[in-house]
């Protein structure tokens, strides 16, 4: 590329107006992000809180019901939900963390049984150094984990308040974000110049997609983990209510999520029954649960939603997951989708040319 065509296409963003508006919009969000974002993680949870809602909210207004009733109505089936979560589903994880905790040093011991059997069938596979090196270095990994959580526990009080905190003010953020939508939406716009349909565009797609991939993603996860918990409480998996939320949490991140995830389910049933049909059948459960959910579940509620190529969707994981870590792998689809809606709407040179007379 030749520094003349570098200089033209610099002029021609220049001097399109509506280019500069969108990419200035641009700047600004991703430097608001940068320099705030950690100080505004309950205004950005209440907005996804506040996605999630709008759907049930507007199915509820097609009813015939006004809008205020229907936001209190779907409000108030949050609020029992948020209780449920907080009083009934944290404890038990909690407890189904701890005993994990306190098992993880049997399940290193009956390991290394497993390691030296086979290496005493099989002398060529390992040597007992071998296996007593990866012993050490399991139980040496499991001490900083729990050095780990004792710090952590150490300052559970500040994360303590600052969660209580978060459990008062999100609920009244979502709150105010479906009451006053249109306000709020148009205060924002009354700081944008009156030449930004290009920026419109974007973000009409941007927020159609984003919405339905929240919405879709969310009760993705909560079906897969019910029928996750539902299928290892049969089968008497231990943590089942533990395991089924990796298992619903997985399908965050996709193509990877599955593999990785597979890993703690496979390794809790082979420590509880060992190399026995009990293991096969939760492992065959597992495979069904995430062939269902990628062929079946996942388009029915993500078809219109992401129409990314794998590839984009990977690196697009990689590369926010790297930035923003767990919300970086949350939100890499629709970041990923405002690219690609961004690339779409980017004016072309041959959109440019006049239309032959």
């Amino acid at each position: 590329m030749s520094l003349g065509m570098i200089s033209d296409w610099y002029r021609r963003i220049i001097a399109d107006r509506q280019l500069m508006t969108l990419l200035l919009l641009l700047l600004i969000c991703l430097v608001s992000l940068l320099l705030f974002g950690d100080m505004l993680v309950p205004l950005f949870a209440s907005l996804v809180i506040a996605y999630l809602l709008e759907g049930p909210v507007q199915g509820v207004q097609r009813l015939g019901l006004p809008r205020l009733a229907a936001i209190l109505l779907v409000f108030g089936f949050f609020l029992t939900f948020l209780f449920l979560c907080f009083f009934w589903l944290a404890p038990l994880l909690i407890r189904q963390i701890s005993q994990l905790i306190q098992q993880l040093p049997m399940m290193i011991s009956q390991g290394q049984k497993a390691l030296l059997a086979l290496s005493e069938r099989y002398p060529g596979l390992f040597s007992p150094e071998h296996i007593g090196d990866i012993a050490a270095v399991l139980r040496a990994e499991m001490g900083r984990f729990a050095q780990q959580m004792l710090s952590f526990s150490l300052a559970s009080v500040l994360g303590l308040f600052t969660l209580l905190v978060y459990l008062v003010l999100m609920p009244i953020l979502v709150f105010f974000f479906l009451k006053d939508k249109q306000r709020l939406l148009g205060w924002v716009a009354g700081f944008l110049p009156a030449e930004r349909s290009l920026a419109h565009q974007v973000w009409h797609e941007v927020n159609l997609q984003i919405g339905r991939y929240i919405r879709g993603k969310f009760m993705e996860i909560l079906i897969v983990w019910s029928a996750s918990y539902v299928t290892f409480k049969l089968l008497g998996l231990n943590y089942a209510m533990l395991l089924g939320l990796l298992t619903g949490l997985s399908v965050l991140i996709p193509y990877v999520g599955v593999a990785v995830v597979a890993l703690p389910v496979a390794l809790v049933a082979y420590f509880q029954w060992g190399l026995s049909r009990e293991l096969s059948y939760v492992l065959i459960a597992y495979a069904v649960i995430q062939l269902i959910d990628g062929n079946i579940l996942a388009t029915l509620l993500l078809s219109e939603a992401v129409n990314l190529h794998p590839v984009a969707i990977i690196a697009a994981i990689l590369f926010f997951g790297g930035i923003w870590g767990f919300w970086g792998v949350f939100f890499a689809i629709p970041l990923a989708t405002l690219i690609n809606a961004v690339i779409k709407a980017w004016p072309r040179k041959e959109q440019e040319l006049p239309a032959a007379g």
